[in-house]
């Protein structure tokens, strides 16, 4: 018999919420199939089984969030009774534990005993509690959180804490996020706790100031209208877009890039990468490479804008924009970049966009980005202005890449028409950071790298 657990998406993840499953209760379970799918407020995740055997018992349902190391369902063996065919809700979740984890043999109970999950962890170092001194109810004896927060009720209460101490990452975040003080929050926590559910009811219970200029009337559906909700991406994604707009001073700064030379290269070599690594070598790969190279001459762009001054960041770690279709766009993270080469790239701009699209994606690989691109010029796009990736203060998009006439020039200086692979690019910066001589400057360096780098050489 084995439990299956919510995973620990990222070093800053405390929860999660099941967003589907995809298996019933009686249904057989193969390792490495998709299980059930989990969402984060970063990232969703398809969690595949980890185990064989049969699904005998869901604990958790559809739509519950939950924390790391909850148990959600039980895989046993063809023999085993069912149970949970229909999951329980969050009400009931402790009752549901306790009758799931009854089913596990006793002689077991000292076994893993110290296996404890992040949350549990966590609530053992804020309570000051030692794990030795607290009884695992969960199965194989293990210590759950109910466990813990049950051995903090018996012991003499703590000295409150003050500020913003006892606040997970994530709370913090999003107090930060929407500017609220954590002294106006009712925590329903351990100890008064502030929870995330805590700070997302008090952000959705702010007013909200209408002025003349933004209260124009909404349209109600008429007949034959089709009403397609916001998917939760699409719902974050919109948040964190008009937050974007409010925060950063955004400008626009276009520049022409001649990609004849990288053109020269992709013909030359183009159908030998895609029979060795398997996909198209793009323009993506060469933009990318070029950005990264000129953010070392021009680090201030390769930075977030903190409290009245400018964090420049050591490391390139960039974002690549992958569109998901109908369900909206992310931005998955290649770190350290620099240090890859134009194979390195490509491959990993392949794999994150493989990953994002197949929903295996986890939190790490979506935080920590200091600079991103987007690429609509696949569809032929002309100037893209793109919205700062926040924190961050600019974002490349890299638009559509076409045969047009240009004039040449002989070195004797003799002109003459020919046709070159010609194309935009559109810097999008937040004026607080720099100004319109630093990014003109930068945009400046990425040409020349995309015209005079030996790209044949790293093939």
């Amino acid at each position: 018999m084995f439990e299956v657990t919510m995973p620990q998406l990222g070093e800053t993840v405390a929860d999660g919420t099941v967003v589907h499953w995809f298996k019933n209760v009686g249904d057989v379970v193969a390792r490495g199939e998709v299980l059930f799918e989990v969402s984060t407020d970063k990232v969703d995740t398809e969690i595949p089984a980890q185990h064989d055997g049969v699904l005998t018992s869901i604990v958790v349902a559809e739509g519950t969030t939950v924390d790391v190391g909850t148990v959600l369902a039980i895989i046993g063996g063809d023999g085993d009774e069912l149970s949970g065919v229909e999951p329980v809700e969050p009400a009931a979740l402790s009752a549901a534990l306790a009758s799931a984890t009854a089913r596990v043999s006793s002689a077991r109970a000292k076994e893993n005993r110290q296996q404890l999950s992040p949350v549990v962890r966590r609530l053992l170092q804020e309570h000051g509690l030692d794990a030795a001194a607290v009884v695992g109810t969960g199965p194989k004896g293990r210590i759950t959180r109910e466990d813990v927060i049950a051995a903090a009720a018996a012991a003499p209460a703590p000295v409150p804490a003050t500020g913003r101490s006892l606040l997970s990452p994530v709370v913090r975040r999003l107090m930060s996020e929407h500017d609220i003080d954590p002294e106006t929050v009712a925590g329903t926590g351990p100890d008064g706790r502030i929870t995330r559910r805590d700070v997302e009811l008090a952000i959705a219970d702010r007013p909200t100031s209408v002025t003349a200029s933004d209260a124009s009337p909404s349209l109600a559906p008429s007949a034959g209208d089709v009403v397609v909700p916001f998917t939760r991406i699409r719902r974050l994604t919109a948040e964190h877009m008009v937050r974007s707009k409010a925060t950063s001073a955004h400008t626009l700064m276009v520049r022409e890039i001649d990609y004849e030379h990288v053109e020269a290269v992709r013909r030359a070599h183009g159908r030998r990468f895609k029979e060795r690594e398997g996909f198209t070598l793009t323009y993506l790969p060469f933009n990318a490479l070029a950005a990264i190279e000129a953010l070392r001459d021009f680090p201030h762009l390769n930075a977030s804008v903190g409290d009245g001054q400018l964090i420049v960041h050591r490391e390139v770690n960039l974002g690549i924009a992958v569109d998901l279709g109908d369900d909206g766009l992310v931005a998955p993270v290649i770190r350290e970049s620099g240090a890859l080469g134009l194979v390195g790239v490509a491959r990993r701009i392949r794999a994150l966009a493989d990953q994002a699209r197949s929903k295996k994606l986890t939190v790490d690989d979506m935080t920590g980005g200091t600079f991103t691109i987007t690429n609509p010029g696949p569809f032929g796009t002309l100037i893209t202005g793109a919205i700062i990736n926040q924190p961050q203060v600019a974002i490349l998009a890299t638009d559509g890449v076409a045969r047009k006439p240009v004039v040449l020039s002989s070195p004797t200086g003799e002109e003459s028409i020919g046709i070159h692979s010609i194309g935009l690019v559109a810097l999008t910066f937040d004026h607080r950071a720099v100004d319109g001589a630093y990014v003109a400057r930068f945009l400046d360096r990425f040409n020349t790298i995309l015209n005079s780098r030996d790209w044949a050489s790293e093939l």
